[in-house]
């Protein structure tokens, strides 16, 4: 009896052991499983909900008539900032996000995701597609509460048939056209925790250019005519909207798989199915009429779908017209969930299930701000005050054609000074803003990638491109080029690295060296990898990004480096042929 009594506070005493360890995930959590899907580039007007005649989308419709539209969404003008804002629950300024590339897209560490919280609280978490808020781990997703994490974490890609990507921050192959293979990712993950709470999230890299599709969907814009066009004063190009509109099919088709999928588990009355779309259209193209499309702090610039699905407990078929943000996203999805965490700093979102549940809430009127570029713009329930303090009526003026600030200087003050408030306590001073270094060797993560984009050609080495998201270095011919790297070792070890590369055969035999500080590698050149430049075989417009290669990973051997910041440089000290190499990415395996 004494034994067994032991033996019984011995199991005891490990069980507590085991729910009080950071990795222990409770299979008793009886919360919603969550699928949040953001498109990329989509407008407000890129769906045959919203009026379009142009395509078909009934997958994502039926988001919007199964559950609730919010016919007055807002995000910001571009990507970076609004994934922040979704991910945290806060204006994007606030979290340090600044620039869509070259480390200004990264949420600050001391910001809590919708994932950590998830995570926390007993989810299974995935985050497939594009990132777009930092690669270098802690800023990468699987250190942001996404136990997994497949596609790429840079702001546009190359190539969407079967390009490099990353699983986990390991270099891997894609597998067919990346929306459909993010798809299967998530269908995978829906069918290994159906029977678990999960979160999966699914920033599709689509209708991003470049503007690339299977024959499919191509096949039916290539020759169709298009009866509804842009009507503003700037020109459409018809062939980038067919482009455009061919690939948002191509997401309905994958959500239809998605939706097909929860209907066969049975999970439809436990998921949360919520679509939006981070900014305006990439083009000028049909979207109801309003002014503006990405980039832009106008209407058309940040209006987009939001439609949220949960049958059998959230309405179906209303639409609620009251204003809504991305900073909504978090506190609303914590909400119907049933958590309420203790979080480390306050939300600028607000709860909407009193929109989602309720006819006639009692719910007080806000602000919602746009800013970009040095442009802020402010949206009431009737209203927008534009960058230039121009004020129009929504209601009746979606293409902001009639400046009322003459006829309502008090409305149009009144803004001038909620935005005035609103920059100063949120917009930080770039005076003080500091420069963040690229984190290397994180104790807790095998991989940190070093792309080209985060590093700084010198000489004659220069870009592929002027977008750095996917370029690589060219052009490296002497001895005194270099590419450097600000980067801050969190903590010392000895690290494998990988050179991925090209290099023709009449060129190979340059000697090259990566140091940092007093630390250093040499290698050698020796094996030929010279591919042609591929993505325009599958290009439905003229891209403005760069072309792509297959770079291969070439050793350069194992690396001590101690804690602390410094320059990672690479350099040739010899150079045989008229080049050295093409530089995509180096790759840190701690060891």
């Amino acid at each position: 009896m004494i034994y067994s009594k032991i033996l019984l506070s011995a199991i005891i005493a490990i069980l507590l052991l085991a729910c009080e360890s950071k990795h222990f995930q409770p299979d008793s959590v009886k919360g919603p499983n969550i699928i949040l899907i953001l498109a990329d580039d989509q407008g407000w007007g890129d769906l045959g909900f919203s009026g379009n005649a142009n395509l078909h989308t009934p997958n994502i419709d039926a988001i919007a008539h199964n559950g609730i539209s919010f016919h007055n969404f807002y995000v910001q003008p571009v990507c970076s900032p609004t994934r922040a804002e979704l991910l945290t629950g806060r204006y994007f300024p606030r979290s340090g996000v600044y620039s869509t590339s070259e480390g200004g897209e990264r949420i600050d560490l001391d910001e809590t995701t919708i994932a950590d919280i998830l995570k926390k609280a007993g989810y299974h978490t995935a985050a497939y597609g594009k990132w777009h808020n930092g690669m270098q781990p802690p800023y990468h997703p699987n250190a942001r509460g996404f136990d997994d994490f497949y596609g790429f974490a840079s702001g546009h890609w190359g190539d969407y048939f079967s390009p490099m990507l990353e699983l986990n921050g390991k270099i891997v192959r894609g597998n067919g056209f990346l929306a459909d293979d993010i798809t299967d990712k998530g269908l995978d993950f829906i069918t290994r925790y159906r029977n678990k709470p999960f979160f999966l999230y699914l920033p599709f890299n689509t209708p991003h250019s470049p503007m690339q599709v299977p024959d499919a969907f191509w096949d039916r814009f290539k020759e169709k005519e298009l009866p509804q066009r842009y009507g503003g004063a700037e020109q459409e190009d018809i062939d980038f909207t067919r482009a455009a509109l061919a690939m948002v099919e191509n997401i309905d088709y994958n959500v239809g798989r998605l939706t097909a999928k929860l209907r066969e588990y049975g999970l439809e009355e436990n998921t949360i199915l919520i679509y939006l779309s981070d900014n305006g259209p990439n083009a000028h193209r049909w979207n109801g009429g309003m002014r503006g499309k990405k980039g832009s702090t106008d209407e058309g610039g940040v209006r987009t779908p939001f439609f949220v699905q949960w049958k059998d407990s959230i309405p179906d078929g209303r639409t609620v017209t009251q204003i809504a943000s991305a900073i909504d996203i978090l506190p609303t999805i914590l909400s119907l969930a049933g958590i309420q965490p203790v979080l480390k700093k306050p939300l600028d979102g607000k709860d909407l299930t009193p929109l989602i549940f309720q006819t006639g809430p009692q719910w007080p009127n806000r602000l919602v701000f746009s800013h970009w570029g040095g442009e802020t713009s402010i949206r009431s329930e009737k209203y927008r005050l534009d960058s230039e303090q121009r004020l129009y009526d929504l209601g009746s003026d979606p293409g902001q054609q009639h400046d009322l600030g003459e006829q309502f200087p008090a409305i149009r003050d009144s803004l001038i000074r909620a935005g005035e408030k609103w920059l100063a306590e949120v917009v930080p001073d770039p005076d003080t803003n500091t420069e963040r270094p690229y984190p290397l060797g994180h104790p807790e993560f095998i991989y940190t990638q070093l792309p080209a984009r985060d590093g700084l050609p010198h000489g004659s080495v220069i870009r592929s491109n002027q977008f750095p998201n996917c370029s690589y270095f060219t052009q490296w011919q002497t001895t005194s080029d270099f590419m450097s790297w600000d980067v801050d070792v969190l903590e010392a070890g000895n690290f494998e690295v990988e050179l991925y590369y090209t290099c023709s055969a009449k060129d190979l035999g340059s000697t090259i060296q990566l140091s940092l500080g007093d630390s250093h590698i040499e290698a050698s050149i020796d094996i030929a990898n010279d591919p042609p430049l591929r993505g325009m075989e599958h290009d439905r417009y003229p891209r403005m990004e760069s072309y792509v290669k297959d770079f291969i990973p070439m050793k350069l051997g194992t690396i001590s480096l101690v804690k602390g910041q410094g320059l990672l440089t690479l350099k040739a000290l010899n150079i045989p042929g008229r080049e050295v190499a093409e530089v995509r990415l180096l790759l840190f395996k701690r060891k």
